[in-house]
């Protein structure tokens, strides 16, 4: 069940009906990066870090993230149309999202003093899985 909330930045995950709701909030959403993360999510893209294969790129530190926040982290089945995990995409959240007490609530399994999660713009990959999604 969805609720909306009229003071922030969502979209439903994929089409829902004939028309698709975004909302972009006038002070907070505005910017290019969450207008693409939720046109994105509008075209049926989940974030970054609930990808199927995310476990071999990140890990998730539960005892930081804040009660009730948890569904942020849960692993989806997500096609991944062959591209590999984006610490750039637009999608991701940064390593700190919903934390409790100011640790991180992600690491980089490869370097955990990797920071990601603020892209400005869509990566490469971001552009190639709606080219291979949508056949472009």
């Amino acid at each position: 069940v969805f609720v909306c909330v009229r003071d922030r930045c969502w979209s439903y995950l994929g089409r829902q009906s004939r028309e698709q709701a975004i909302s972009l909030r006038k002070n907070g959403c505005l910017y290019t990066s969450t207008v693409q993360h939720e046109v994105l999510h509008a075209l049926g893209f989940a974030h970054e870090q609930v990808r199927s294969d995310r476990d071999s790129y990140v890990s998730i530190i539960s005892r930081n993230i804040k009660p009730g926040k948890e569904h942020n982290f849960l692993k989806r089945q997500t096609n991944n149309l062959g591209t590999t995990y984006d610490f750039n995409s637009v999608m991701h959240y940064g390593k700190y999202a919903f934390s409790k007490n100011g640790q991180p609530t992600m690491l980089a399994k490869r370097n955990p003093s990797l920071n990601f999660g603020n892209a400005h713009t869509m990566s490469n990959i971001d552009i190639a899985l709606v080219n291979k999604l949508y056949q472009c």
